[in-house]
């Protein structure tokens, strides 16, 4: 090699010296900016570990913003529902609640826009079956409009009634709205044939979210919304964990295994049907820029049955990128700290921030009765391993954890706060619930309502197995590494 050739060489070994130097001086003023400690301290170690590799990767998923007419659209949008708040038949008498209810409360309608609601009318559905059913059912009672809002919408033997069902409502005139995350549903087997069914029929549906360059939709590819809603007539709703795709999700390799997911949904009558409607409207006028009008019709009172428990004080939370700031962690955290007595929470993935972690293992500490439920065996390597992580701290605080048993997937999410107050939505009790997706929290008050949602935690408790302090310290070196590398991970937004 001649002289010219090793100055060259010696040239370009130093521009990659001092720009790696450089990014890593920048990044250092750069990345911490309005981001919480731990996912500052998670992408600059990246950055400082590999420059080039952390600036692309922080390209592409360092920020969580949405477009500026995304945004726009979405802020028009929770500004018109805050404004017209008051025609979702608020009950905002809020003089029998404990102190810190009230402020609850007044915290979610301030951060969500929806207020507390007295007056509803909740039913409790377990069966996965029977939720896709009842759907079904109250599709075809249809006479006015449908309101269809999952993260995952599959066509397969368990949904085809109801697609059917949505198509013959058309037909009837009624108006028919599906929205379905763009991402979310196109890793589901046959979601080609369900793109080809949609557009054969009168369903008028588009994917949220949708991420086609060449089209010129791009945004951070892991933005998702995972909201999970059903409204009919305005009359009668559904909400909880469940997607529209069968227990399996259609995967081959989920059957042989023998993995189903267990849900958990909610079907309500009452005016807090309107909030539900209030968020689709929402989330369709963000995609489609077209106004809905959400209208609060008279709901008959529900027959008198053993399921269906009558005059449920709710509130609907609603979050997501581009609201004001996690407001379904700030839900979680402040019911935590006010418990007294027990705590009960279930979540497919559990991996907290600092100040979910301390929530909980305060609350143990201070004597309150705290569990967990959670799947034996996780679906997603990363997120399993990242949980997996926060085992020990939450074993010593004394949180007791039972673990579902596989090849089950327990992804309902929910939790109960001493006799009077229950949670149940979309949302898990990970960063990337609080940060990333779009998520609905249900709030719902009184003894009633956590007794039966209580029993649905003693079903987990009697088929599950608790994990010990002791089982779990025996683990191999090589899983606990790799825990705690994910962990990492799962700080990175």
């Amino acid at each position: 090699m001649n002289d010219w050739a090793l100055a060259a060489a010696a040239l370009v070994a130093s521009a990659l010296v001092l720009g790696g130097i450089a990014l890593r001086i920048a990044a250092l003023g750069i990345i911490p900016g309005n981001r919480k400690p731990s996912t500052g301290m998670a992408w600059l170690l990246v950055i400082l570990l590999s420059p080039l590799l952390g600036v692309i990767l922080f390209a592409f998923f360092g920020s969580s913003r949405l477009g500026q007419g995304r945004r726009q659209r979405q802020a028009r949008a929770h500004e018109a529902i805050a404004a017209r708040s008051s025609d979702l038949s608020a009950s905002n008498d809020q003089t029998a609640l404990p102190a810190y209810l009230a402020s609850v409360a007044h915290l979610n309608q301030k951060l969500g826009s929806l207020p507390l609601m007295a007056g509803n009318d909740v039913e409790l559905i377990e069966g996965y079956h029977q939720s896709v059913s009842m759907m079904t059912e109250e599709v075809r009672r249809a006479q006015h409009y449908v309101s269809v809002e999952f993260y995952i919408t599959a066509l397969d033997p368990v949904t085809e009634p109801l697609i059917a069902a949505l198509e013959d409502a058309t037909d009837r005139g009624v108006t028919v709205r599906l929205l379905f995350d763009h991402l979310g549903s196109r890793g589901i087997p046959g979601y080609k044939q369900l793109l080809e069914r949609l557009s054969g029929s009168a369903i008028r549906h588009r994917a949220m979210l949708p991420v086609r360059p060449l089209h010129g939709q791009f945004r951070r590819p892991d933005l998702r919304n995972h909201r999970k809603l059903l409204v009919v007539d305005g009359r009668v709703a559904f909400t909880g964990s469940q997607n529209l795709t069968e227990p399996s999700y259609n995967k081959p390799k989920n059957r042989k295994l023998g993995r189903e997911w267990v849900e958990l949904m909610v079907r309500v009558h009452g005016p807090v049907v309107g909030a539900l409607e209030a968020v689709f409207a929402a989330d369709w006028y963000t995609e489609t820029n077209e106004i809905l009008e959400v209208v609060v019709r008279q709901v008959p009172a529900h027959a008198s049955v053993p399921e269906v428990l009558s005059d449920v004080t709710c509130q609907l939370v609603p979050s997501g990128p581009g609201l004001v700031a996690e407001n379904n962690l700030r839900l979680f955290t402040t019911l935590i700290y006010s418990a007294a007595e027990r705590i009960s929470l279930t979540s497919p993935y559990f991996v907290p921030d600092e100040s979910l972690l301390y929530a909980v293992t305060t609350a143990a500490h201070r004597g309150v009765e705290v569990e967990l439920f959670v799947s034996e065996v996780s679906d997603q390597f990363m997120v399993g391993h990242a949980q997996s992580s926060y085992y020990r701290a939450l074993l010593e605080a004394g949180v007791r954890i039972y673990l579902y048993p596989a090849p089950y997937v327990l992804h309902s999410k929910h939790f109960t706060i001493d006799d009077t107050a229950a949670v149940i939505g979309s949302s898990n009790m990970d960063m990337r619930s609080f940060a990333l997706n779009y998520e609905i929290s249900l709030m719902m008050l009184g003894p009633e309502v956590v007794e039966r949602l209580r029993g649905v935690e003693d079903h987990y408790r009697a088929l599950s197995r608790e994990l010990t302090l002791d089982e779990w310290l025996e683990r191999p070196v090589r899983l606990r590494y790799v825990d705690n590398v994910m962990r990492l991970t799962s700080a990175l937004q």
